[in-house]
């Protein structure tokens, strides 16, 4: 088959995990990487893999199927950034849905669910490492049943997560580091550092984990 996985950003975290999956799936089948919707074009699967955008409708008709990974157990927790908000609440248990990409955000049938185990020390490049690993997993085992496998459509109540921005990350100075851990643990250093603010400054906090 023709597989197609697309990321919506070079400098996404999940780049070196999709050059990863597609050495696997390059031993029996076609697979390449693309970063924009119009690189897009004919091919059996189409994985969306770490995309913060949504696909044009007249794009999803160029694969039979096109797949989307997402950090929740849908239909509860579609949106954005699922597994990080998921992490502030206190889970430390996530489940990843496989799923057909459909025109309403976060939709369609769903194929495969499994789940993340952290300990709850991770900090974010553990929480995507192990994130990631899953993802590539599941991709994996769907290209392997694609023939007999069957999608089943969505039951229950939806909810959904608001899109993170870099006001997320601020702290509150009036809590003490243990409570808020769990955001410290989704802080991206460079991209999102957490900050909070005092007299009247804006400060600048990161965490590394010592080895």
């Amino acid at each position: 088959m023709k597989i197609t996985l697309i990321l919506d950003s070079k400098d996404s975290w999940f780049v070196d995990h999709a050059k990863k999956l597609q050495l696997i799936l390059k031993k029996d089948h076609t697979t390449e990487i693309i970063y924009d919707f119009n690189e897009m074009t004919n091919g059996d699967i189409a994985f969306f893999l770490s995309v913060t955008k949504i696909c044009p409708p007249e794009k999803l008709t160029l694969h039979p199927h096109n797949i989307v990974i997402h950090a929740s157990d849908l239909p509860k927790g579609k949106g954005w950034s699922p597994m990080p908000w998921q992490i502030i609440e206190g889970k430390n248990e996530i489940v990843l849905s496989l799923f057909e990409a459909a025109e309403k955000v976060d939709s369609g049938v769903i194929y495969l669910k499994d789940k993340v185990v952290y300990e709850g020390n991770e900090l974010i490049d553990e929480l995507r490492e192990k994130m990631a690993a899953k993802m590539s997993e599941m991709a994996v085992n769907y290209v392997k049943h694609y023939d007999t496998i069957i999608g089943e459509e969505q039951i229950g109540e939806e909810t959904f997560f608001q899109k993170r921005t870099p006001q997320d990350s601020e702290l509150d100075i009036t809590k003490s580091l243990l409570q808020q851990f769990n955001l410290l643990r989704t802080i991206d250093n460079e991209r999102y550092p957490a900050f909070f603010y005092k007299d009247g400054y804006r400060y600048l906090l990161k965490i590394y984990k010592e080895s």
